[in-house]
């Protein structure tokens, strides 16, 4: 359920989501506005995912000796800026610098939100307390990107990264109104919280969300034009199916958190991933179907955000005295995840493959991902 204490991460996330999922509605018109082809606008993904990766790890080691209220404040501030500076940016170099300081707060953001709401949860409530941060960014994608994604088809994307901008001043205001003065979580030094990421089971579980969950970023990414070219939406409902996939995603979150807290959250994921394969795979082969489409839309969206508590609970369970950071490289794995699937689904359509190879190329992505979650369940259950 969610609390006044945890509202402001919502809200964070919701800012967080719209500007990271925006992007992928808008990909046709960001490609004709600056003369650059789709797969060379699906750079500007990328670019965002760089900046979680690189930021999250740097930042959280940087501000986690600091009260967590104000770290996030710090980081909405960083955030607000950032993303200011795309409504001003005027070619394909300066949007793609501005995407990747946008992303640098991203994860650091939800590494600390994450630690705090697992704090602030009901004993056996944690993994639920985690979903409700990630209600904003599937309140994003329901909500958000469906009216940013309108506003930029009918009048211009920049306007996404203003309705951004207020948001995170919205989210600074929300912070500091109702998040409690909470004291730092750091118990030991960052030389210490670094031990458990020289461990292999570390790596394990980053490699699981960066190759798995790329597999469904293989599909979104290029969300928009297989929409309009190959299931024959016109342009301007492409945010009506954008809400599809949103109302997915909360159902998705709302499933992914129940699940963490009443099943093993390894075999969570283990399911979660092997639907996500079969999903794909009929985006691949059903998208000339506008009616399948619409189901599939709903379906990959629910996979999309079920994954998120599930993961970070495998993380908070594993990493001891490293909580913070952890749940930090989760959210850098998240958006690697980003970054791979934007890549390799679009090396197809770069050689001429149709519109719905992304999907394909995901499907093997998301399939990889669930042999390593598998691997780690007969490795670590008895540990």
């Amino acid at each position: 359920m969610m609390t006044k204490q945890l509202l402001p991460l919502a809200l964070g996330g919701l800012a967080i989501g719209t500007t990271e999922f925006a992007v992928m509605g808008l990909l046709p018109d960001i490609s004709s506005s600056i003369n650059v082809s789709i797969p060379v606008a699906g750079h500007f993904i990328s670019a965002y995912a760089l900046g979680v990766v690189v930021g999250a790890p740097i930042l959280v080691a940087i501000c986690a000796k600091y009260p967590p209220k104000y770290i996030l404040i710090a980081l909405m501030i960083m955030f607000t800026i950032f993303n200011a500076l795309s409504i001003i940016a005027p070619d394909y170099n300066t949007l793609l610098i501005s995407r990747f300081l946008s992303g640098l707060p991203h994860g650091a953001f939800f590494g600390v939100a994450t630690v705090v709401a697992s704090k602030l949860a009901k004993e056996g409530k944690a993994a639920q307390a985690i979903a409700s941060i990630f209600t904003g960014l599937t309140l994003a994608n329901l909500l958000m990107v469906p009216i940013v994604t309108y506003l930029g088809h009918h009048l211009h994307w920049r306007y996404a990264f203003g309705v951004v901008s207020f948001l995170g001043l919205l989210t600074i205001l929300f912070i500091y109104l109702y998040l409690p003065n909470l004291k730092s979580y750091r118990s030991v030094t960052f030389k210490e919280e670094l031990e458990f990421f020289k461990t292999i089971k570390a790596w394990h579980i980053l490699t699981i969300v960066s190759i798995g969950f790329g597999g469904l970023f293989a599909w979104f990414s290029y969300i928009a034009p297989l929409l309009i070219n190959v299931s024959g939406f016109d342009v301007s409902t492409v945010s009506y199916m954008m809400a599809i996939a949103g109302a997915g995603m909360v159902v998705g979150n709302i499933l992914g958190g129940y699940l963490a807290d009443k099943k093993d959250p390894v075999k969570a994921s283990i399911i979660l991933l092997s639907l996500m394969v079969i999903s794909l795979i009929l985006v691949y082969l059903f998208s000339e179907s506008k009616i399948m489409s619409i189901i599939l839309t709903f379906i990959c969206g629910a996979l999309a955000m079920s994954i998120s508590s599930p993961i970070n609970m495998i993380m908070l369970k594993n990493a001891k005295n490293s909580e913070m950071l952890g749940a930090a490289f989760v959210q850098a794995a998240f958006n690697v995840a980003n970054s791979l699937g934007a890549f390799f689904g679009g090396i197809p359509l770069l050689f001429g493959f149709t519109l719905t190879t992304p999907s394909l190329v995901g499907a093997v992505m998301a399939f990889i991902g669930m042999v390593l979650c598998l691997i780690f369940y007969k490795k670590y259950k008895d540990l």
